[in-house]
């Protein structure tokens, strides 16, 4: 995201701007004065998703026709970006939202299904969640044990999800299971389960480090029967539209990641000019100018990468490389970034009257989701040498 308030020189769409003054005072208004209080009883506020549906936060990426907004890729990241400078586990359920369980039913949902479910996702009345991850198979999900076995015209579908974002609170679930042999990746089929289908239900909720006010949870299938139209796409399809998702999905990171490090990045300067020792301005030193110098930079350059996965991506072009870069190598400067605002603030940003703590925990999330960064260096390195 370009900084408008820092270089309001630097030309950019007028969508753009109006997005990120809208999610900047969205963020003070409904985010900000809470922040902290969500984050200890690690609550999930739901009924904020509902306002931000009604400024047209929770279907950046959809056509108008099916209730979104109809924007690109560069107003997307603008909005994650804004709300995570404020809370980045609020810019991690909205970004979930949009670029995963919303977007998979926009990109691989026929007509019928994309007007019987975007719109109220798109509202906000109703919260997406998405369902690739198990226990035992986090990177290796070709290796997942959650089945789908067809009976007549219905599905049904027998296994548990892990770490899944919205797991208890998701109206709308897309959920990837095998119809197949396990590793075979044509053998899984993507499907959309709505909450209060019989077999359905939540499980175990995740005390996390960080991104506590997102919520993280199992989805459990027991003898979960789904009509044949609730599939999306061809049968053993799934595993192949879940990797296309991804593609996306890590700019979604990247975005949450300048946000994080943004953060702490503007809570660090201001610090460094109010706090003095031995009668100035710790940003006068050395040793803390350094710092913020090579957070400047490093944001600066995880900017330009993210824009360009964006751009890419709204032309339309295959971005698995770009926005694995763009992901690993912004989720990396945003964990690097928070540990130098703690070291900046000291003893300070060891504690909660400072934002920093927690800019530091929920950092280290954008490194494991959507892909760890090992996994990031695997998908480059296949691109690169194909």
């Amino acid at each position: 995201m370009i900084d408008f308030e820092l270089h309001p020189e630097i030309k950019t769409s007028e969508t753009q701007r109006m997005v990120y003054e809208a999610a900047r005072d969205f963020a003070a208004q409904y985010i900000k004065p809470h922040v902290m209080d969500w984050d200890e009883a690690q609550f999930f506020p739901k009924e904020i998703f509902e306002k931000a549906g009604a400024l047209g936060f929770m279907g950046m990426l959809i056509p108008e026709t099916y209730g979104g907004s109809g924007m690109g890729y560069h107003e997307y990241v603008t909005l994650i970006e804004t709300i995570s400078m404020i809370d980045p586990s609020i810019g991690l359920s909205i970004a979930a939202h949009n670029s995963l369980c919303v977007n998979h039913i926009y990109s691989f949902g026929n007509e019928e299904q994309r007007l019987k479910w975007l719109p109220e996702l798109c509202s906000g009345k109703h919260i997406g969640a998405w369902g690739l991850t198990e226990h035992n198979t986090g990177s290796d999900a070709k290796g997942m044990s959650t089945t789908a076995r067809k009976e007549g015209e219905h599905w049904v579908l027998n296994g548990t999800k892990n770490f899944i974002t919205h797991g208890i609170s998701g109206d709308i679930a897309v959920v990837i299971a095998r119809n197949g042999e396990k590793g075979d990746n044509r053998g899984m089929t993507a499907f959309v389960v709505e909450r209060g289908t019989p077999g359905f239900s939540a499980g175990k909720k995740e005390n996390k480090l960080g991104m506590r006010a997102s919520e993280t949870a199992e989805m459990v299938f027991d003898q979960c029967v789904i009509p044949d139209e609730n599939r999306l796409g061809p049968v053993g399809d799934g595993f192949i539209q879940s990797m296309k998702i991804l593609d996306g999905g890590r700019i979604s990171i990247a975005a949450l990641s300048l946000g994080t490090a943004k953060g702490a990045y503007r809570a660090s300067i201001a610090y460094s000019k109010e706090r003095k020792q031995f009668g100035k301005s710790i940003s006068s030193f050395q040793g803390i100018s350094f710092k913020l110098a090579e957070m400047a930079t490093e944001i600066e350059a995880a900017t330009l990468m993210t824009q360009k996965a964006a751009e890419m991506k709204n032309q339309k072009l295959n971005v698995t490389q770009q926005g694995a870069m763009a992901k690993l190598y912004a989720s990396e400067v945003c964990v690097k970034a928070a540990g130098e605002a703690v070291q900046i603030h000291g003893g300070y940003g060891f504690t909660k009257d400072f934002p920093v703590e927690k800019f530091y925990r929920d950092s280290k999330l954008c490194t494991i989701g959507e892909g760890t960064s090992e996994i990031q260096k695997l998908v480059i390195a296949r691109k690169i040498l194909e």
